[in-house]
């Protein structure tokens, strides 16, 4: 039995101070049954995952907790 995680991207709401940023969703489904819908992400926010970006995502607006609990 081999047991792989798959990542995939989502976009959190900017609220308040806090900026939008990337996340990583952990799925346990095929990408391809993802509906747009708000997942938990890694670090425990809500983010509406997406499936036109791939996780990593470049750039600086990345959350540092997914970053770091993807590796």
């Amino acid at each position: 039995m081999v047991i792989s995680l798959t990542f995939v991207a989502a976009r959190s709401r900017a609220h308040g101070p806090t900026a939008a940023l990337w996340h990583a969703v952990e799925v346990h489904r095929a990408p391809d049954d993802l509906d747009g819908a708000c997942e938990l992400t890694v670090c425990g926010t809500l983010a509406r995952v997406t499936t036109e970006r791939v996780w990593p995502v470049a750039g600086t607006d990345v959350c540092p907790a997914c970053l770091t609990q993807t590796r």
